[in-house]
């Protein structure tokens, strides 16, 4: 999803917050991966991971307010019909 220029700029839209995609966008697999290290003994704390994140970019909120609380009431009606089946 982090791939996908249209997801995170929606993203940002529907969430009305900047959103920052990192130059590795495999942050899963590499938290995990951190993780383990860590456990392992091989690997520091989470600063030291904090120090491999580099932004890639970041995507600013562009929809309006209006179109925004439209949008946002759809998906709740859309969840609330699932809950209901």
């Amino acid at each position: 999803m982090t791939a996908s220029d249209w997801a995170m700029q929606f993203l940002s839209d529907i969430l009305g917050a900047p959103v920052d995609r990192p130059v590795v966008t495999e942050t899963t697999a590499l938290g995990a991966a951190f993780l383990a290290g860590m456990q392992a003994g091989v690997c520091g704390g989470p600063e030291e991971f904090a120090k491999s994140w580099a932004l890639d970019r970041r995507f600013a909120p562009a929809m309006d307010e209006t179109t925004r609380s439209t949008k946002y009431a759809r998906w709740g009606r859309a969840v609330a019909a699932t809950m209901a089946v």
